[in-house]
C-alpha cells in the first residue's frame, strides 16, 4: 500500500495490517524473511503535531490502526516509512517557512525548547517527529526512514519555489548529507536513509504542473539538472510507430547507487 491512511476509503484503514501479516508469513514460509522488509509508506499527514519535533504525534483518528501497525514492525523488525516533502510547507506558507531552512542551505535553524536540540532543515525535524509520535507510542526500537522526499523543477503560478534552482539545491544538498551518513539531532547514531522521488519526470501525470515535475530527468533521458550523477540512461527513440530504445553506455556510479538500495531494500 502506499498512503493508504489519506485515501477516502476509510474501510481499507483496517486492511492494511492484515494485508502486511499475510505477506510476511508467506515470506516466512518461503524462507526469505530476512531478505526482504514488509512496510508501507504512509503521508506526514498522520501525524497531528509535527512541531516541535519532540511533541510529534499521530492523529487521534489513526491511532487504533497505527498502534498494532507499530507493534507489528518491532515484532518484524521492520522499518516505519513516511512520505516527507518540505517542499509543501513552504509552498503553503512562503512568507513564514525560510527557504533556506527546507532546503538545507546555511541558516539560525530553529530549536527544540523542550530537548535544546538544534534543527537546520525541516526534513530532519519532521523525522525526529516520527520518532516522538512512535515513543508516544510505547516503541523506540522501530527505525523511520523516508521513501519518499523530493522538489519540483516546475510548477503553477501559486506553487511558490518550485523551480529548477532549489530542486537542485534539495536533493543535492540531501544527497551530500546522506553520503556523510548523518543522522537526525534525535537519533544522531542512525544515518538518515531517503529513496528520493524521482527519477524521471512523469509528463502525463494529472494534477498540478508540479506533479510532472519531481524528476531527475526528463522522459527521453536528458538531465533536469545535475545534483552528481553523471553519465547517461538509455535513451527513447519514439520517432517510429514502433519504439526502440536505443541503449546508451551508462554510468556505473549510478548502476551501483541503483543497485544497493534495491538490495538493501
Amino acid at each position: 500500500g502506499n498512503e493508504v491512511f489519506k485515501g477516502e476509503d476509510t474501510k481499507l484503514y483496517s486492511y492494511l495490517l492484515p494485508a502486511m501479516q499475510t505477506v510476511y508469513k508467506t515470506l516466512v514460509d518461503l524462507g526469505l524473511d530476512k531478505q526482504v522488509i514488509v512496510t508501507s509508506a504512509h503521508s506526514l499527514d498522520i501525524l497531528a503535531n509535527s512541531f516541535p519535533p519532540s511533541a510529534g504525534s499521530f492523529r487521534q483518528d489513526l491511532a487504533v490502526y497505527i498502534q498494532p501497525i507499530l507493534s507489528f514492525h518491532s515484532q518484524v523488525k521492520s522499518p516505519f516509512l513516511i512520505n516527507a516533502y518540505p517542499y509543501f510547507a513552504y509552498k503553503d506558507s512562503p512568507n513564514q517557512v525560510p527557504l533556506d531552512y527546507v532546503l538545507f542551505q546555511p541558516n539560525q535553524g530553529t530549536t527544540d525548547p523542550i530537548t535544546n536540540l538544534k534543527y537546520d532543515n525541516m526534513l530532519y525535524a519532521q523525522i525526529d517527529a516520527v520518532y516522538s509520535a512512535m515513543k508516544a507510542m510505547g516503541h523506540t526500537d522501530i527505525e523511520v526512514r523516508i521513501s519518499e522526499t523530493g522538489w519540483p523543477s516546475k510548477g503553477d503560478e501559486n506553487e511558490a519555489g518550485a523551480t529548477v534552482e532549489n530542486a537542485e539545491l534539495y536533493n543535492g544538498n540531501l544527497l551530500k548529507r546522506i553520503q556523510q551518513k548523518q543522522g537526525t539531532p534525535g537519533k544522531p547514531s542512525v544515518p538518515v536513509d531517503v529513496y528520493f522521488f524521482a527519477l524521471f519526470n512523469e509528463n502525463l501525470k494529472p494534477g498540478p504542473t508540479s506533479e510532472r515535475n519531481y524528476g531527475l530527468y526528463y522522459p527521453n533521458g536528458n538531465p533536469v539538472y545535475n545534483i552528481g550523477i553523471k553519465g547517461y540512461l538509455p535513451e527513447m527513440d519514439y520517432s517510429s510507430a514502433s519504439p526502440k530504445i536505443k541503449i546508451l553506455p551508462v554510468c556505473l556510479s549510478l548502476l551501483i547507487y541503483v543497485i544497493a538500495y534495491l538490495i538493501y531494500a
